[in-house]
């Protein structure tokens, strides 16, 4: 029998993501940004992906300044057609695709009574469909290569009903990508690719933070620090090394699993 602690590499080598290549969609801000950055520090090739040129065009240059390859890409996750643009764009540039970071999504506080179905089927479509759209378009490369590392953006909202505020659909459509993210993994697993999850808690972004400048953010932002164990938000830095982690050969054998980084909001 070998000895496969003897054998293994050093422990950061095996974080490293050196000739991967990798997709995050809503890449040009907020997670989505963290996320393209953590994985072009880690030595991989990323693609920017979002709904605003802009945007991701600003993302990849900011790796490109360090020296990261990078490659900016306009796509509606909604929509099955553009999605597989996406992934035909990328495959064109590098020739594989190793990573996809399917991290798109809105969000939006309803009542229950009187949410309209309009915005119900919105938030579906982007935040559920749009995941498995993506997956789908990125396990059609791996699974032929027999090797990759799919993971998704669920949220703690997944777990929980929050409060003070509504958002039920949005609860819904995350908990919808916790249960697509253990099924593909399951179906995918005999065939090298992983699939996994990261669920955040209360994290500031730039929406966050304009939010928490207006009277309703400061409103809400007492209840939310005191059921935080930590009594603070998160930061996007916080999330980085799980979504270098998953993304690496160290988490080789997860699978189906859904990190949940919140502060310790779901421990209570």
């Amino acid at each position: 029998m070998t000895d496969k602690l003897l054998e293994a590499k050093p422990i950061l080598e095996r974080f490293r993501l050196d000739g991967r290549v990798a997709l995050v969609t809503g890449g040009g801000n907020g997670i989505g940004r963290a996320y393209a950055h953590a994985l072009g520090e880690a030595g991989a090739a990323v693609a920017v992906v979002d709904l605003s040129a802009e945007s991701a065009e600003a993302v990849a240059a900011e790796l490109a300044a360090k020296g990261i390859e990078a490659l900016p890409v306009v796509a509606d996750v909604s929509q099955a057609d553009q999605v597989q643009r996406m992934v035909e764009t990328i495959v064109k540039r590098w020739g594989r695709l190793t990573i996809g970071v399917n991290n798109a999504g809105i969000a939006g506080w309803f009542d229950g009574e009187t949410m309209p179905e309009a915005e119900w089927d919105k938030m579906m479509s982007i935040n559920l469909k749009g995941v498995f759209l993506c997956a789908q378009a990125e396990a059609r490369v791996m699974l032929p290569a027999g090797y990759g590392k799919i993971i998704n953006t669920a949220s703690m909202s997944a777990h929980i009903s929050n409060t003070p505020q509504n958002q039920s659909a949005y609860n819904i459509s995350k908990a919808g990508v916790l249960h697509l993210t253990r099924s593909l993994a399951a179906e995918w697993a005999p065939r090298g690719v992983r699939v996994n999850s990261i669920s955040p808690g209360y994290t500031r972004t730039q929406l966050v933070n304009e939010f928490l400048e207006k009277p309703i953010g400061q409103e809400k932002l007492p209840h939310w620090l005191a059921r935080t164990p930590m009594s603070r938000l998160g930061e996007v830095t916080d999330l980085q090394g799980a979504v270098v982690y998953l993304a690496s050969e160290v988490s080789d054998f997860m699978t189906g699993h859904d990190m949940i980084i919140d502060g310790g909001y779901c421990a209570w």
